[in-house]
């Protein structure tokens, strides 16, 4: 398959030639080439110093936290299998985002067959369910948030007509998932209000806390790359946290370090500038392209 012709969605909708080769669907107001370089641009070598705090975000609430700390499925678990965790985990965002409806409907059902063991078992005081699709949709809701902080802290805010374009190609975040069309919020005013009322609901336990507090230190990795990595990982991930999540995972954050998190962004945006396409989607398009061959292939991809 040709890179055109993978990227190539549906007939019926606008589609526009973006960096990198790929077309991509315009959708809603704002759509055109503006919107589609935006929605192209989301994914991008700068996105992953915000994957762990996404993380966090998505397992701050409880269900979705004791889900994955407790997860039976151990060939998922980032603290036991880091890398092919990384693997899945930017495969999934990846065909989410730019795949076809064929190929996501593939990937929906392989996640699903993951997913199947995935729930609290009977007398647990936090009862959870993979399949829950209210916690789908806050997964989603965390993805398309951190993939408008990354955004804005590359290129600055993107206009509203654009950011619409970009919340309803989001929808697929969820819709990829078991999350129907009409769950995701109609409009990014009422993707506002959901946010707001989800944040009264954050709530760590001993349990998500210490896992997630882990996480951010790279306490899974080995020794010598925690302490050298570690520290890093450890900023960063504050640095994207909103206040609320901060508070949850109980770390300090003081105004010397948010102003040392704003030179870090101001730097990589610069050096975002000046790399060519292929260097500013990696290493998305190269796990896009590896999970088309394992979908089309039939192979298995969790």
């Amino acid at each position: 398959m040709s890179t055109e012709a993978a990227g190539r969605l549906s007939t019926g909708s606008e589609q526009a030639a973006v960096p990198g080769g790929r077309l991509v669907r315009v959708t809603g107001p704002g759509g055109g080439r503006q919107a589609a370089r935006t929605i192209d641009n989301a994914l991008s070598w700068f996105a992953l110093s915000a994957a762990t705090a996404n993380v966090v975000m998505q397992l701050s609430l409880l269900p979705v936290g004791h889900g994955v700390a407790k997860s039976k499925v151990d060939s998922g678990r980032v603290d036991k299998h880091p890398i092919k965790r990384l693997r899945t985990t930017l495969s999934y965002v990846a065909v989410a985002w730019h795949g076809t409806d064929e190929e996501r409907d593939l990937l929906r059902a392989e996640v699903n067959r993951a997913h199947r063991a995935v729930h609290s078992e009977p007398g647990e005081a936090v009862r959870y369910n993979a399949f829950d699709r209210e916690l789908q949709l806050w997964v989603a809701a965390c993805l398309y948030r951190g993939t408008e902080d990354v955004l804005t802290a590359l290129y600055g805010r993107p206009a509203p007509d654009v950011l619409d374009a970009l919340y309803k190609h989001a929808s697929r975040l969820g819709t990829t998932l078991q999350v129907p069309a009409d769950m995701w919020p109609a409009d990014r005013e009422a993707f506002e209000k959901y946010w707001d009322a989800t944040l009264q609901k954050l709530e760590m336990d001993g349990l998500t806390r210490a896992y997630l507090q882990s996480l951010a230190r790279l306490g899974f990795l080995p020794a010598p790359v925690r302490w050298t990595l570690g520290p890093f990982s450890r900023f960063v991930t504050m640095g994207f946290l909103p206040q609320e999540f901060r508070t949850e995972l109980g770390l300090p954050w003081s105004d010397r370090q948010q102003e040392r998190f704003e030179r870090f962004t101001r730097t990589a945006a610069a050096i975002n500038r000046l790399l060519p396409p292929a260097l500013r989607a990696f290493p998305w398009n190269i796990y896009l392209r590896d999970t088309r061959r394992r979908l089309h292939k039939g192979k298995a991809f969790v």
